[in-house]
């Protein structure tokens, strides 16, 4: 069976993980730093923050921003769970709106929804495209919508307009007019989920580029501290000399990074660019060069001028067919051994937010790429064997179920 995703381990990771189970530093220590230090400087952002997930690092960054019962946040409908969960934990409603057709957020529809109590808007770089920045970043800056906000607290007086976070759990590496995803909002959070084309088994990070007058050391000390219970040091600032102690400021979290999970990221940021993004890039062609005379292949938009995808997700969309013949067609290529996936199930279809009153019908282009979607296995150790095994397997179920 040809997997979907396995992560990418090699003996240099595995070593680093050793040197740490060495140090007496499992948790968070120097590597975790040094990863976040690594990190500014390849997203070229000002200041980074590890944290345990993606989804820890969107909920903080809402919480710090003061979003709470009566804000409403929008975002698309088609992404993954948490991107809306983490504005339902912060007590918001979660605005949603359709896609383009390429997956991306529809901007005329954001702007149908922005009120007086919008106090965020969340893109997501579905599969490591990005999404349209220049206009959203126009829009949400505009004479319009800053006029409608309604500030509450120091850091929404300061923005004075909504916040714009981007959920680029997918987009390491992507580009944007030239520049590396985590530049082009006022935050960035990405993640390193087993899955992801960087992984540090569980994971994530928050890229910071807020504009002037923030300070963004003050913005990651604040963060920092509300990752560790809100104690006013962590563990490394406590091994100085008679510096244990401490006092606990706020009632925070607990969702920092350990060393452990570090090692494993601060190896793989070193060959990011020159193997793993390269070798997924001729992924994506090959896959490409295989459908692009099927009639029935919608491929997926992964580099334009102006933006170029970390090419994570290979979104393969299967034209005229329903989402039960999609189904049947995902069978056919799993019996024959080949794994595949569905990126994603839209909100709207998910019982958590069926119950909150969303339905599909509202999101036609979201279920119309939904229904014909299917992902195909993207990973390093991704053999060209093995590539067009994937692609034999695909054209022969395509062509069991509807030619």
């Amino acid at each position: 069976m040809i997997p979907f995703s396995p992560p990418k381990i090699y003996q240099e990771i595995i070593d680093e993980v050793v040197d740490t189970l060495k140090s007496g530093w499992i948790t968070t220590g120097p590597k975790t730093k040094q990863l976040e230090k690594d990190l500014s400087a390849y997203c070229a952002v000002p200041k980074t923050l590890c944290v345990n997930s993606a989804t820890f690092g969107m909920e903080m960054i809402l919480r710090w921003f003061d979003v709470k019962e009566g804000d409403e946040v929008i975002l698309p409908a088609y992404t993954y769970c948490s991107t809306a969960n983490v504005v339902v934990h912060c007590g918001a409603k979660p605005v949603m709106v359709d896609c383009l057709d390429d997956f991306s957020i529809n901007l005329e529809e954001v702007k149908k929804k922005v009120n007086s109590r919008t106090k965020a808007i969340i893109p997501v770089d579905i599969g490591g495209y990005p999404c349209d920045y220049d206009a959203i970043k126009k829009f949400i800056k505009s004479k319009e919508v800053k006029d409608l906000f309604k500030p509450e607290g120091e850091n929404q007086t300061k923005l004075g307009r909504p916040l714009l976070m981007t959920d680029a759990a997918h987009s390491l590496g992507a580009l944007y007019n030239g520049l590396k995803s985590g530049t082009q909002a006022d935050v960035s959070v990405f993640s390193f989920h087993a899955v992801k084309n960087l992984t540090t088994g569980e994971g994530g990070a928050i890229a910071m580029n807020f504009p002037e007058p923030f300070e963004h050391d003050r913005i990651y000390q604040s963060l920092n501290i509300k990752s560790l219970h809100g104690q006013s040091k962590d563990a490394l600032a406590k091994t100085g000399k008679g510096a244990w102690k401490y006092d606990v400021v706020e009632a925070g979290y607990k969702g920092n990074m350990t060393d452990i999970l570090a090692s494993l990221g601060l190896v793989e940021l070193k060959r990011y660019d020159s193997e793993t993004i390269p070798r997924r890039k001729e992924i994506f062609d090959q896959y490409t060069k295989a459908f692009e005379n099927e009639a029935w292949a919608q491929l997926p938009t992964y580099k334009k001028e102006d933006r170029e995808s970390s090419y994570h997700l290979y979104l393969l969309r299967i034209k005229g067919i329903t989402e039960a013949q999609r189904d049947q067609i995902i069978q056919e290529i799993f019996d024959q051994e080949v794994s595949v996936n569905v990126h994603y199930r839209p909100l709207p279809l998910l019982t958590q937010y069926k119950n909150m009153g969303y339905k599909m019908e509202n999101y036609p282009v979201a279920f119309n790429n939904y229904s014909r979607e299917i992902t195909l296995p993207v990973y390093y150790d991704l053999t060209d064997d093995q590539v067009e095994t994937v692609c034999m397997a695909v054209k022969n179920a395509v062509k069991k179920i509807i030619e």
